[in-house]
C-alpha cells in the first residue's frame, strides 16, 4: 500500500555489532526474517518496514548495552512494546535493531497509601489492573488495546476514561530513561508536584522513543469507585449526541467515559460483537461514584439525552453487561475493518475544542457519505477527540489516494478550528506534514531538542519529523 515516507537504502548490520549483541543477549537476539518481519508490521495501512535484527531486553542494563553498541556502530534503535500503535511509530524506516521491551514486565512497587506505583516499561495495562484490584486501586488510562505502559507513555496515550481521568500526560509522575549516549536518568521523584528545573517527564512523554528509551514508569493510581454503571443511548442526529455530552459537562457531571459511534460503526459492532443496538449514532456512557450519586448522574444525563432527540436510555450496573459493552467498543476497529472481507484498516484521528466538535464530525461524516470507501466514526467525545476507520481494498491504489484526500480535509478542518492533527495516535510517519502546519516554528525547536539529545539520530529515526 505504501507509506508516506520512502525508506533510504539499507546497509547490512556490521558483523562486529551482530557478534557483540549476540554475546550480550544470547538467545534474546534474533536476525531471522520471521522475527524481523513480526516487528516490522503495523496495525494500520503502512507497508512493512522490518528491522535488521530484534533484541529483547530484560533490564535497564540491557537497554544501556544495546544503545551503546548501536550508537558506536551508527545503527538505529527502535523501541518496541506491544506493537499496537497506528501511525507507524515502531516501523524500522532505516533498518537497525528493534529493541523489544515486553519482557521488562515487573511491577516494582505499589504504594497504596500514596496512590502510585512503579512498573517496568513492558507491563501491560490489563495485567497491571489485575494486580491492583485486590488493593482497591486501578490505573484508568484505557486506549483500548492491551498496550504496554512504556508504549503508552511514549505515545502519550489516551482513551475512553480521558474525560474524567486525563491522559498519560497526567498519569505519569516520573520516568527512568536511557538516553542516546547511554546514560540512565530519572526525570523526577514521586512527589505530586515539583518546581525543580525543567519538566523532563513531560518532555519524554509523547516523544515516541526519539529522545530516549523509557524503561520504568511511575504512575498515578485511583481508587476503584464504589458503584459503576454503564449506559447506551441512540440519537437522531450527531448534533444531538454531542450536545448531550457538552451539556452534561457544563452541568458538572463527572462522566467517567463517554464514547460516540456513528450508525455505520454501530452496524459493524452489532455484527462483530453480536449486539442489538439501534443503527443510529450512539453514545456509550460510564458513571463512577457512590450508588446514590451514580443514580443521580444517570437520571440527569438521561433527561438531557431525551431533550436532544435521544431514544431509549439503556443502563446497567451489572459487571458482565458493562464488560460486554466496553469489549465491543475496544474491538470497534476490527469490527469496522471487517465490514468488508479482505480489507485492511486505516485509522486516523483529530481533536478539536468541544464547541466545534459537532460541526467537525458532521462535515467529516458528509465526506464519508460521498466516499466509495467504507468508513466509520467513533471517538472520545467527552474531550473533543474522534477517529475515522477506513476499510481499504489493498489491491486498489485509487482507494488509498481517495482516503488520503479525505484524511487531508479532516485534519485541515480540525486545524482551522484550532484543533490538533492527532489527539492520541501520535505523529509517527503519517502526520509529519500536519505537525508543521499545526505548530510552525515550534517544530524547529523540537528538531533542536532532538539534535541535542540524539546528535547521531540513532533513536527511532524518521519519526515525528524526517
Amino acid at each position: 500500500m505504501g507509506a508516506p515516507v520512502e525508506p533510504p537504502l539499507r546497509k547490512p548490520l556490521p558483523e562486529t555489532l551482530v557478534a557483540a549483541l549476540g554475546e550480550r543477549l544470547g538467545d534474546r537476539f534474533h536476525v531471522g526474517q520471521a522475527m524481523c518481519d513480526e516487528h516490522g508490521r503495523s496495525e494500520t495501512h503502512f507497508s512493512p518496514m522490518p528491522p535488521d535484527a530484534v533484541a529483547f531486553a530484560r533490564s535497564t542494563d540491557d537497554v544501556v548495552a544495546v544503545v551503546n553498541l548501536c550508537r558506536q556502530a551508527g545503527v538505529a534503535v527502535i523501541p518496541f512494546g506491544a506493537g499496537t500503535s497506528v501511525e507507524g511509530n515502531t516501523l524500522a524506516v532505516r533498518g537497525g535493531v528493534s529493541l523489544n521491551l515486553s519482557r521488562m514486565d515487573r511491577i516494582l512497587q505499589v504504594n497504596a497509601e500514596d496512590f502510585d506505583c512503579v512498573v517496568e516499561a513492558g507491563v501491560r495495562r490489563e495485567e497491571l489492573n489485575a494486580h491492583l484490584r485486590d488493593q482497591g486501586l486501578f490505573f484508568p488510562i484505557d486506549p483500548g488495546a492491551n498496550a504496554t505502559i512504556g508504549g503508552m507513555a511514549s505515545t502519550r496515550a489516551s482513551g475512553t476514561n480521558a474525560v474524567r481521568y486525563g491522559t498519560m500526560r497526567e498519569a505519569v509522575l516520573s520516568l527512568t530513561v536511557v538516553t542516546a549516549d547511554g546514560r540512565v536518568i530519572r526525570t523526577s521523584r514521586r512527589a505530586r508536584k515539583s518546581a525543580a528545573g525543567y519538566d523532563l517527564t513531560r518532555l519524554f512523554v509523547g516523544s515516541e522513543g526519539t529522545l530516549g528509551i523509557i524503561t520504568e514508569v511511575t504512575l498515578r493510581l485511583h481508587a476503584i469507585p464504589e458503584a459503576i454503571s454503564a449506559a447506551t443511548c441512540s440519537f437522531e442526529t450527531i448534533g444531538g449526541a454531542v450536545d448531550t455530552v457538552v451539556q452534561s459537562i457544563q452541568l458538572g457531571i463527572p462522566l467517567a467515559r463517554v464514547e460516540i459511534l456513528d450508525d455505520i460503526q454501530i452496524r459493524a459492532v452489532n455484527v462483530w460483537s453480536k449486539l442489538d443496538l439501534p443503527e443510529q449514532t450512539t453514545l456509550f456512557f460510564e458513571f463512577h461514584g457512590s450508588e446514590r450519586y451514580v443514580a443521580e448522574q444517570v437520571e440527569t444525563v438521561g433527561e438531557l439525552a431525551a431533550a436532544n432527540g435521544g431514544g431509549e436510555f439503556r443502563w446497567s450496573h451489572r459487571t458482565e453487561e458493562r464488560n460486554a459493552l466496553w469489549k465491543a467498543r475496544h474491538e470497534a476497529y476490527y469490527a469496522a475493518v471487517n465490514l468488508r472481507p479482505g480489507a485492511i484498516g486505516w485509522a486516523t484521528d483529530v481533536c478539536v475544542p468541544m464547541s466545534r466538535l459537532a460541526e467537525c464530525i458532521a462535515e467529516t461524516k458528509a465526506d464519508l457519505q460521498n466516499s466509495s470507501v467504507p468508513a466509520t466514526i467513533l471517538g472520545h467525545v467527552g474531550d473533543g477527540n474522534f477517529h475515522v476507520v477506513f476499510s481499504i481494498d489493498p489491491t486498489k491504489a485509487a482507494e488509498l489516494e481517495e482516503v488520503r484526500a479525505i484524511n487531508n480535509r479532516m485534519v485541515r478542518r480540525a486545524l482551522a478550528m484550532d484543533g490538533t492533527c492527532t489527539g492520541e495516535h501520535g505523529i509517527g510517519l503519517g502526520k509529519q506534514e500536519y505537525l508543521v502546519e499545526e505548530l510552525g516554528e515550534a517544530v524547529d525547536l523540537m528538531r533542536a531538542v532532538k539534535q541535542a539529545l540524539d546528535p547521531q539520530g540513532v533513536l527511532n529515526p524518521g519519526k515525528i519529523f524526517s
